[in-house]
């Protein structure tokens, strides 16, 4: 499995479409829990419109959503519609069987984010 590949974005817009909160899941009791790194970590997330930068001929091409674990806290800096930068952005190939189906996907995570000047 391919983990923590650096993903280079600097041809690339990010827009924040969702402000960053805390992660969460479903804990074994049904209830939310928050999601930690090993060493206990606190982890955010924040959702993004990562679209292509217009060429030398105007042409930019099609974004896309993405979630993106961040794992630091990124206090007030950043809000909705904020056009940001993702410090050592990587993603990890994930592959699971789920209900008798094959999914996979790209699993975004990020140091932190921070805002374009």
């Amino acid at each position: 499995m391919l983990r923590n590949i650096p993903v280079e974005l600097s041809g690339h817009k990010v827009l924040v479409t969702e402000a960053p909160t805390v992660k969460t899941r479903e804990g074994k009791d049904g209830q939310p829990e928050v999601v930690t790194d090993r060493d206990g970590v606190t982890q955010y997330v924040v959702v993004l419109f990562v679209k292509p930068r217009p060429n030398a001929d105007g042409y930019a091409g099609k974004g896309a959503e993405i979630k993106c674990t961040l794992e630091t806290d990124p206090g007030d800096e950043v809000s909705d519609g904020d056009l940001v930068e993702l410090v050592n952005p990587r993603v990890s190939h994930w592959e699971n069987e789920i209900d008798g189906r094959q999914m996979s996907g790209l699993a975004w995570r990020a140091v932190a984010v921070k805002p374009v000047a």
